[in-house]
């Protein structure tokens, strides 16, 4: 049997509604990195600031101060190098107060050691008594440097020391290391090593007759570097 013609226009199978959008919210995840970040920014601002105005309460109450070094007398006696077997000898004592100015703060010196250079060349050294200094205290270091040493100098150098030696003043620095603690009230911070230089010293050699002649103007204030 033939198939009967469908009554009207036949436009195919319904097509079936078109499903609901969902929303995306783009950004959000970075939104809450960005919420962190600025989170810890304004704790990390807060706690610089805290800790700035604790060291500036800190500051105007104990008011700390560098040590001072100087040396305010030199002596001289020997002082000798033989080109033969470059050996250098010498016989140097010095007097170097140390002023601690500080009204709350004292110190621990733990090891002091003297260093004794002439043209960059160490040619001795010597361990000093450690000890302890108060507040507004000064105290009197005699480091004395005597014997012998090779020390080999260049060219250039023993120009130098030629010429020193017929003028009679040398010039000789001295160095200080330090392991220092320092003291506030009951508390005891930690050890620090600190350099101090005293360059430059230009240093007459006495004569047997104990004459000497010109040199340095004493005192001469040394470098405190932390």
């Amino acid at each position: 049997m033939a198939e009967q013609p469908l009554n009207g226009a036949f436009y195919g199978p319904s097509i079936p509604p078109p499903a609901p959008k969902g929303y995306y919210r783009r950004g959000h995840g970075r939104g809450c990195g960005c919420c962190l970040l600025s989170f810890f920014v304004k704790v990390i601002i807060s706690l610089v600031v805290i800790l700035g105005i604790a060291a500036l309460v800190f500051w105007l109450i104990v008011r700390p101060r560098a040590i001072k070094f100087h040396v305010t007398d030199a002596s001289l006696t020997r002082f000798e190098h033989t080109s033969t077997d470059n050996i250098l000898r010498y016989n140097l004592a010095l007097t170097v107060p140390v002023r601690n100015p500080n009204k709350r703060i004292g110190v621990y010196y733990d090891r002091i050691e003297a260093h004794a250079y002439y043209e960059g060349k160490r040619f001795s050294s010597t361990t000093l008594t450690p000890f302890y200094q108060g507040h507004k205290n000064t105290t009197v270091l005699t480091p004395t440097f005597q014997g012998q040493n090779l020390v080999i100098f260049n060219a250039k150098q023993s120009r130098t020391l030629n010429v020193e030696k017929i003028s009679g003043v040398y010039n000789i620095e001295i160095k200080f290391r330090l392991r220092v603690r320092f003291k506030l009230g009951d508390l005891k911070f930690r050890r620090i090593k600190p350099k101090v230089n005293c360059d430059d010293l230009m240093l007459p050699l006495s004569t047997s007759n104990g004459t000497t002649t010109s040199s340095s103007v004493f005192p001469i204030k040394c470098d405190f570097d932390f």
